[in-house]
């Protein structure tokens, strides 16, 4: 039997209730706020006037939009069709070749041009650089291991133009460590005429306290046509806390956290983490520095 991840329609359907549109939006004003200016061209390309490169991609200014765009554990890769959509050129990578044939269609049938790319996302080598990278939905919980989190954001740091940004969304820790979860479990949405009811995690599906790592138990029954089909899957999720992921950060080396939200609310619109409002634990990271850098210390969602 298949599971959620190897039937991309299902799953896309499922993750109906994210705004793509509005949280690109969000990425690109988080872009235009902390990206900084670079002097120096990607290595796949030369400069040819000022804020300008050859063919792979620019550094681009502070307070211009990307150029380049990865994004990362794309699945059906919603995020770098949008950014496609605007002109921005767009790679998406994810491990799941299911996943990456949907994307491409899905992007050809849009009329969009996205370079889908079968690949892990703790073994990046693309072989060029990137203005944005974007890790969305906590994907990063398909991370099981503290080494596997330090690889992965090693290999994205290779991948960033000068003064880029690598922006991930996480669940906000409250989901897993309190009674009072930020997001619900279950939730329905309705699209093109089909209904889905989706359960994400049951309560019996507890982390092991040593591997913080959860079986959460998924369940979406899709309604079309007078039919109804059930889709059943038991997905490893690994709970990441704040603190971990700033250990990771400095473990890693290359990046250094220069803004954490709570939500897509950007400039006088944004929400801190610790807010109670905060229903998502999103780390804005750039290039380090020369010197060491410091890392900064209910809706329906998927973890």
């Amino acid at each position: 039997m298949s599971g959620i991840y190897d039937d991309p329609w299902a799953y896309e359907l499922a993750c109906a209730f994210r705004d793509v549109p509005a949280e690109v939006d969000a990425l690109l004003g988080w872009y235009a706020e902390h990206a900084t200016d670079a002097e120096h061209a990607t290595d796949a390309g030369h400069a040819t006037d000022a804020g300008h490169a050859t063919d792979a991609g620019r550094a681009a200014p502070s307070g211009a939009g990307p150029a380049t765009v990865l994004e990362l554990a794309a699945g059906p890769a919603e995020h770098a069709r949008e950014f496609a959509r605007r002109g921005v050129a767009a790679t998406a990578l994810d491990l799941n070749p299911r996943m990456c044939a949907y994307a491409s269609r899905e992007a050809a049938r849009e009329g969009v041009a996205v370079d889908v790319v079968e690949g892990d996302m703790t073994r990046l080598d693309l072989g060029r650089r990137f203005d944005l990278a974007v890790t969305m939905l906590d994907s990063t919980s398909h991370l099981m291991t503290l080494d596997a989190l330090v690889a992965h954001l090693r290999g994205v740091a290779a991948h960033l133009s000068p003064g880029g940004l690598y922006i991930v969304e996480m669940s906000h820790p409250r989901d897993r460590l309190t009674d009072d979860p930020s997001v619900s479990a279950g939730w329905t949405v309705e699209r093109d005429g089909v209904h889905a009811g989706v359960r994400w995690g049951e309560p019996g599906d507890r982390l092991d306290p040593v591997t913080q790592v959860s079986a959460d138990h998924v369940t979406v029954t899709i309604t079309a046509d007078g039919g109804t089909r059930v889709i059943r899957d038991v997905v490893p999720y690994r709970f990441w806390t704040a603190t971990e992921l700033d250990a990771a950060i400095r473990l890693a080396g290359g990046l250094d956290a220069v803004a954490q939200y709570g939500d897509f609310g950007v400039g006088e619109g944004a929400v801190p983490l610790t807010d109670p409002g905060a229903w998502r634990m999103i780390t804005v990271l750039r290039p380090a520095a020369a010197a060491p850098g410091q890392g900064v210390g209910a809706q329906p969602g998927i973890g």
